[in-house]
């Protein structure tokens, strides 16, 4: 039966925890940003990631840009498996 997530060379991984429950324990601003997020992030990759980001910078604000990049090197890379290396198309 196919799933809601689409075409997607991401790897995914069964859950086994109450993921309401994991999200409703996320800090606030992290709620924010998965609420914005163009994957489907689970909220404990997402905690994970940001907490390696806090520990690096050592700024929440950071942090979360570093989220975005992080994000922003996995849409291209799937874009690219997806779609082929062309995608998107330049305009000349």
């Amino acid at each position: 039966m196919p799933r809601n997530r689409g075409t997607t060379s991401l790897k995914c991984k069964r859950r086994t925890a109450n993921p309401m429950r994991e999200y409703d324990h996320l800090p606030a601003e992290l709620r924010t940003w998965l609420s914005q997020a163009v994957l489907p992030w689970r909220a404990g990759s997402v905690k994970r990631s940001f907490e390696k980001a806090l520990a690096k910078t050592g700024d929440p604000a950071r942090a979360l840009h570093e989220l975005d990049e992080l994000q922003a090197r996995l849409v291209a890379k799937d874009a690219a498996k997806v779609w082929g290396t062309s995608y998107p198309l330049s305009l000349r």
